[in-house]
This record gives C-alpha cells, structure tokens and sequence, in this order.
C-alpha cells in the first residue's frame, strides 16, 4: 500500500514541473541517491531522480541503497559508485561526523556532494545540507499536540535512531515544546525506527503505561506507523498522538479519529531540487558565500526542505502540500543559493 501511494505522489510531483521546466542538454552529469541504508522514508528518492534525470537532461540520477545500516555498507558503496562513473553524490550522513572523510574524498574528485535529510557536521566539503528542519518540524508537531490535548499533559515521545543527526534535534525539540506548554516528556524511546524494535517496545510501553499518558508524539516514520495501529487497537481516542510522514497507516488514522494529524516532509523535493543543484555546480555554479544559510547543531549551510502540518481537515490533499513546497523551493533555488554564469 505505501508502495503505491508513495509511487501516486511523486507521479503527482512530477507532472507538476514537466510541464514548466526546460530539459537541460548536461547528460554528463551522473548522480547517485545514497542513504544510510534501508527505509520507507528514502523510496521517493527514487522517482525524484528518475524525474529530475529527465526534466534537467542528467545522464543519470540513480537511487542506490547500503544493504544494512552501517556506515562501513555506505562508504563501500560510495567507493563502488565512483568507479562506475557517477560524479556527483547526495548522502544521507550515516554518521554526521564519521560521514565527512567520505564525503571529502568524493568532492576531492570533482564531484559535487550534498547532504540530503540529515547533516554533515561541519567542517566538510560538502555543499550544503538539503533537509527538512527536524527541530522545528519535532517543535511544531510537539505544540500541535498539546493543541489537541488542550492542555497541560504528560507526553511520551517516541523517535529513531540514535546515530541519526536527526534524533537529538528532535529530542530537545520535543523537550523544550512541552516545557513552553507547561507539561512533562515523560518517556522518550529513541532507536526504534526498525519495525521490531519498534513494535515491541511501544506495545511494551502502552501495556504498562497508556494510563499515565495525555499524549504520543513520533518524529520517525517506524515509530508513527507503529504508534497509529497501537493507538487503533486499544481504542480509545483519549490519548492524542501526532505522527510524522504519509504512511498508509498514519493517514487513514488521522482518518478515523485515532492520530490529530502528522508533520509532513519533503523527500521527493529533496531528491529533485539536490539532483537539480548538483547538475547545475558541476556545469559552472558556485555555491553563494552570502546565500540565506539557515544554521543547526550540525551545520552553518542549512536549506529548509520544508515541513507542514496537516490533520483530518486537509489529509486528502496532502499531495498538494508536498508539491507547493517544491515548486516553492524550486522556482527561486538558483538565484538564492547559486551564481551561474
């Protein structure tokens, strides 16, 4: 079922900019999609580059997974991906720090890198970081929470893994959010964005524990799908959750009343709009010194892919909201970001 729908979006997206944008005759340039391994929230990646090789005229744009979570997976794959010809790279850090050496040697080779949905901490060699704002997404979905609590609550806050750059920004996000709205985090399970572990310690936690919580926030995808069916099977509707991404589960949830809504992100606009920059710097652009860098714990060079909230009211046309997003970015990206000759 995510399969489709995630298919049904980016077909969506991509109909939105073919229409509008030029092909660009640079079918030298060859870009890989490389995450930190595998994950449903990375599968846009793959339609974004098959779209922006077509749209821009890239000779390649090719989505290229590590078989496991390991950072060893990754750098072998890199390492392969450059004797086969592709020279421009968009990574997914699978560690922020252990990642740069990595992403140094590639752009000692001449190829653009950019970090795309999680950050490289700086300094590296990298071009900039592409990705959503995961403090402020964890902020605003944490206050929207307490929204639909209405009130002072107790909360329980349930993300992904620790080695991703992510998770700590969430961490305190989520922290500081409850503590502005007078209420406690009274239980954070971090390193659950696998189903198994997933599924055995949220049920674990809710056997034990429902009774002690007004409120479920989740800022991982794993964590939400399996919080929205917990939540489902107990149900009762008291305790209020709200997940993040457009799982299947977690849509049809907000729904039926059993999740307030979840944070959207914009992986599609991530794989399109790097795949895009990264064809544009290995034909001439540089990256603009005094561009309007927003600043994380990791970064100086960070891009806000954007996030949205969107709960039973407008879970129909979230589509929508990912594709104005996008064109958003899209439309004034060169001329924020980028000098061109």
């Amino acid at each position: 079922m995510f399969v489709r729908r995630q298919l049904f979006a980016c077909a969506a997206v991509a109909a939105l900019f073919a229409s509008t944008l030029p092909a660009l005759a640079a079918d030298d340039t060859k870009v890989a999609l490389v995450p930190g391994g595998p994950h449903p929230y990375f599968a846009a990646w793959d339609q974004a580059g098959k779209d922006a090789a077509k749209d821009f005229g890239l000779g390649a744009a090719d989505y290229k997974v590590p078989q496991k979570w390991e950072l060893s997976q990754q750098n072998e794959l890199l390492e392969s991906l450059v004797t086969q010809g592709y020279n421009a790279f968009l990574i997914f850090p699978g560690d922020p720090v252990g990642s740069v050496a990595t992403a140094n040697e590639l752009a000692d080779t001449g190829a653009p890198v950019m970090a795309l949905a999680g950050c490289l901490k700086d300094p590296s060699k990298a071009a900039f970081c592409l990705g959503t704002d995961t403090g402020n997404s964890a902020y605003l979905g944490t206050k929207e929470l307490f929204k639909a609590m209405g009130g002072k609550k107790r909360i329980a806050h349930f993300t992904g893994f620790l080695v991703d750059p992510n998770t700590q920004l969430r961490i305190d996000a989520v922290k500081k959010a409850a503590e502005e709205e007078g209420g406690q985090v009274v239980q954070v399970i971090a390193d659950i964005d696998a189903p198994e572990p997933a599924e055995e310690k949220i049920n674990a936690y809710l056997a034990a524990h429902a009774g002690e919580i007004d409120g479920i926030v989740t800022t991982a995808w794993v964590p939400a799908v399996v919080a929205s069916n917990a939540l489902r099977k107990i149900g009762d509707k008291r305790i209020k959750m709200v997940g993040i991404d457009h799982d299947e589960v977690v849509l049809k949830a907000i729904k039926d009343g059993f999740v307030s809504g979840t944070m959207l992100q914009n992986p599609y606009g991530q794989g399109y709009i790097g795949s895009f920059a990264a064809d544009k710097l290995r034909n001439g652009c540089t990256v603009k010194a005094d561009a309007p860098w927003k600043s994380n714990a990791l970064t100086s060079h960070f891009i806000d892919s954007g996030t949205v909230f969107v709960d039973a009211s407008g879970v129909d046309n979230y589509i929508s909201a990912m594709q104005g997003i996008t064109k958003t970015l899209l439309a004034s990206f060169e001329k924020t970001y980028l000098t061109c000759k």
